[in-house]
């Protein structure tokens, strides 16, 4: 039995798993794809303190080192059931193991709503985006676009269009969903350009980068092209937790429904991360549920 398993070997669990580790529990993190979460698709991290710059995969590759260092067992397995025991719980896999341990972390994370099209999983990283914030810099004085037209969307622009010389903007649906607040700060920038009732229909490449987006009318199926440098894809989150929300009751967006402690209505399950409700999804807020999430499973493993 293991003192304590981690669903999710993302910066949330990984950290997770380092701060048990350092008070003295034995850990299992369950990865069901690669070590590291969505920030393996940022080839470069500019804004984690105390580093000047790394890649998303060098940040994951180090820290899944530091965690095997310190001790961590680690499986590519996917949790797909979490059995409430009491002082035990069992974490099961889609593989068909069984795990025993006295607390478990959920930081199962979100996967970003892509749109879909052929080469688009390829260029992430290599002019696609989903975070102004992580990645506006690199487009500074450039061309961008971004696809999404609600408040997530709206946000992303604001901050490309103090960066890049043009913000080109396309919705799908024949209005902007996201908050008029938001919409009449983005557009009264002069170098943001909106157009809706726009799906996008392809991605044209040259020598393996991002040249221009291709869209079709909904109205009269005219074709649309806008070059750009690079496209940010804000059209939503996906939470994948389902699978334990008896356990860790959703709000009505499927995720979490916990705070900052990140304790869930189950003794001994905490939920860390993207996956938990919460105002902002950045490496730091991971890292921090991580800690926050540790410690008070170890609390909860003292006091069995």
């Amino acid at each position: 039995m293991y003192d304590i398993v981690v669903v999710g070997g993302g910066p949330a669990g990984m950290t997770a798993a380092l701060y048990a580790l350092r008070n003295g529990k034995s850990v299992l993190v369950l990865e069901k794809n690669g070590f590291g979460g969505q920030i393996t698709y940022s080839p470069k991290v500019e804004n984690y303190p105390g580093t000047l710059q790394m890649s998303g995969n060098e940040f994951a590759e180090n820290f899944l080192d530091q965690i095997l260092r310190q001790g961590a067992d680690v499986e590519l397995e996917k949790a797909v059931a979490v059995e409430d025991k009491g002082s035990v719980k069992i974490v099961k896999t889609e593989e068909g193991s069984s795990f025993e341990a006295k607390a478990v972390v959920l930081a199962t994370g979100v996967k970003h709503r892509m749109l879909g099209l052929p080469g688009e999983k390829e260029l992430v990283g290599e002019g696609i985006s989903f975070c102004a914030v992580c990645d506006g810099d690199f487009y500074k004085d450039r061309v961008v676009c971004v696809a999404g037209g609600g408040n997530s969307a709206l946000q992303e622009a604001i901050l490309l269009a103090g960066k890049c010389s043009r913000v080109v903007m396309l919705q799908d649906l024949p209005y902007f969903t996201g908050e008029q607040k938001l919409q009449d700060v983005l557009f009264s920038n002069s170098n943001v350009e909106a157009h809706t009732g726009l799906k996008i229909t392809e991605l044209v490449t040259e020598n393996g980068s991002l040249k221009a987006v291709r869209a079709t009318e909904t109205a009269t199926g005219a074709p649309k092209e806008f070059p750009c440098d690079g496209l940010f894809i804000a059209i939503g989150l996906i939470p994948e937790n389902d699978a334990f929300k008896d356990l860790a009751p959703l709000n009505s967006f499927g995720y979490f429904d916990c705070g900052e402690d990140c304790e869930t209505s189950t003794p001994g399950v905490f939920a860390a991360g993207d996956c938990r409700s919460k105002t902002l999804r950045q490496l730091t807020t991971a890292v921090s549920d991580g800690a926050y999430a540790a410690i008070a499973a170890c609390r909860y493993i003292d006091t069995l």
